[in-house]
């Protein structure tokens, strides 16, 4: 027989990798060079303000994730805390979220493919890569623990190497002619902060982005085997693999490049492979960058399996989601997720390109929401608690309430810095009118009356 509970078969080895890989997306190898044109080597200070947010949203998920943990997460702390509405809405918003970035990653992989075999049509590989981190979903949740610990290790590696390799062209001048290039870089071209505080406000928004995923170790902690211990652990680091990762291949990048040519030639971490005389250095981030794309669509459908089958567990959707199969996985809502990514894949390559970006720019809005809802719902946990009750927790998130004010703050700056961009002014038309038809299909199917 089938069971409804879901198998705790992710280890500690699996949760440390994921929250590493989680915070390096392909926007740090690809995207990094339109946010330091915008704010120069500043930009520094940018991902660093912005990861201290992220460690205040993960230490207020993990608090309640230790207590209660459960595989919809912060779905099911919203409907706790804050009203079965909440649930409703930052579930599906989550699914939808992740269904719009995994079509754009799954187009990616043919993207990248097509570097090395240019004579196969790209919608062939996009195809191919759906299949198989589907089946690899199907198997146990082990597997897709396997492959994102593997995902997410190339990623370090290719970090680890070009910071090691970039510090040896800073001090030693090794790949340039025994000239140790300094870090002069990072002020002698108009200053640290060539286009001053606006520079750096205006970047704010997709540095943000940058970490979106991050929240998903929320979502394993129902399959993970000693959730206090992998869970804690993860989310602890995660403020300082932020900035080693991020903050210090920056670093080293605006040091020995000037900021303002960084991307005219390529990508930087190409130009510091080859700087040292690795011919292939191309060759070497496409493979990267094309494990970082499979990593993404890996935690895409598991994301959504897992977020299908909370809501079915709530009673906000179809009851057939909460089918596990004797795997272990939530196979039905892992294979409606799969179907629609597969209908995402063949509409990317005939809907304009433009209405594409107006999707996507509802994920970006929805990663906001989600951020406020987990910061809401522990503002709320905490209240509902005792004094002796909040003593005892597990893993009290430090800084409260303050911490929690201060980065809804942050994000409701994020917001209206929005709107000072035509690229991100979009989100703000597209993402309350999702959320309004959220609400809409909430009262419509008449789901208030089942939890009233």
């Amino acid at each position: 027989m089938e069971g409804q509970e879901l198998k705790r078969g992710l280890e500690e080895r699996h949760i440390t990798l994921m929250s590493l890989g989680a915070c390096i997306g392909v926007g740090l190898f690809l995207g990094s060079a339109t946010t330091i044109k915008m704010a120069g080597p500043a930009i520094l200070l940018a991902y660093i303000a912005a990861g201290a947010v992220m460690f205040v949203i993960m230490r207020a998920l993990g608090e309640m994730a230790i207590e209660n943990p459960v595989a919809g997460s912060f779905s099911r702390y919203a409907q706790d805390h804050l009203g079965p509405i909440y649930g409703y809405i930052t579930g599906w918003n989550y699914w939808f979220l992740w269904i719009v970035t995994c079509m754009a990653e799954i187009t990616a992989v043919g993207v990248y493919m097509h570097l090395w075999y240019p004579d196969v049509p790209n919608w062939i590989w996009a195809l191919a890569a759906l299949v198989i981190m589907s089946a690899v979903n199907l198997i146990t949740v082990k597997a897709y623990g396997e492959f994102e610990f593997w995902f997410a290790l190339i990623k370090i590696v290719a970090i680890i190497l070009m910071i090691v390799v970039g510090l040896s062209i800073i001090l030693f001048g090794i790949g340039n002619g025994g000239v140790a290039t300094g870090i002069s870089n990072l002020w002698a071209h108009g200053g640290f902060a060539p286009n001053g505080l606006k520079g750096i406000l205006m970047s704010m928004t997709m540095v943000m982005f940058a970490y979106l995923g991050i929240e998903m170790l929320g979502v394993t902690a129902g399959e993970v085997r000693n959730p206090e211990k992998a869970i804690s652990r993860a989310v602890n680091t995660v403020f300082w693999r932020i900035l080693v990762f991020y903050v210090g291949a920056l670093f080293v990048i605006m040091s020995i490049y000037p900021w303002n040519e960084i991307g005219t030639a390529g990508s930087p971490f190409v130009l510091t492979f080859e700087k040292i005389g690795i011919p292939s250095a191309a060759g070497i981030i496409n493979f990267v960058v094309l494990t970082a794309a499979l990593s993404s669509c890996n935690s895409g459908i598991f994301s959504t399996g897992r977020m299908l089958f909370n809501l079915a567990d709530q009673g906000q959707a179809s009851p057939a989601f909460k089918r596990v199969a004797k795997t272990g996985v939530p196979s039905r809502a892992i294979l409606v997720s799969a179907g629609v990514l597969l209908i995402g894949v063949i509409l990317n390559y005939f809907v304009p390109e433009k209405v594409f970006v107006w999707v996507t720019s509802i994920s970006t809005f929805g990663a906001i929401w989600t951020w406020s809802m987990i910061l809401l719902s522990q503002l709320q946990f905490r209240r509902g608690l005792s004094a002796e009750q909040r003593k005892s927790l597990k893993f009290a998130a430090p800084f409260w309430p303050i911490g929690s004010y201060l980065s809804l703050a942050f994000l409701a700056m994020v917001i209206v810095l929005m709107a000072f961009s035509p690229d991100t002014r979009i989100a703000l038309y597209v993402g309350p009118l999702w959320l309004l038809f959220l609400v809409g299909m909430y009262y419509g199917k008449g789901l208030q009356k089942q939890t009233s």
